[in-house]
């Protein structure tokens, strides 16, 4: 691979951490050395994956290489695409406005809140009993 560049990013949801690189290419994705169609198996999820490349109408011009952790498939599919959308700012600074108006380089902030003690979970609290 001399001569090619590649742009790398990180993208974030929940406990998932997505590392992506961007090649000029055909429009494959993998994921953790997996076609991203075999890797994810909803269609929401391949649709969360693809979302930014499809809107900027890139998705036939670059390869994605994807190394994700963390987190539950859905949460792993919200972190590619930040990061997908990241990168793609790095090579298209075009695409910048129309991805942000979009929601795609916003980290999702929401994440699970903690146990606390006295309780049975993060809000539900023991059964009170009168006698």
């Amino acid at each position: 691979m001399e001569g090619i560049v590649k742009t790398m990013a990180v993208g974030r949801r929940k406990e998932s951490v997505a590392r992506v690189q961007l090649f000029p290419g055909k429009g494959t994705i993998t994921v953790n050395n997996r076609p991203y169609d075999k890797y994810f198996l909803r269609e929401t999820d391949r649709i969360i994956v693809k979302q930014p490349l499809v809107m900027t109408s890139l998705s036939d011009r670059y390869d994605v290489i994807a190394n994700i952790k963390g987190g539950g498939l859905t949460g792993q599919a919200g972190a590619l695409r930040h990061g997908i959308s990241r990168a793609l700012i790095q090579v298209e600074p075009s695409v910048k406005d129309f991805l942000r108006k979009e929601g795609f380089l916003t980290r999702d902030p929401r994440a699970k809140e903690r146990k606390k003690y006295g309780q049975k979970g993060a809000r539900k609290r023991f059964q009170w009993t009168k006698r």
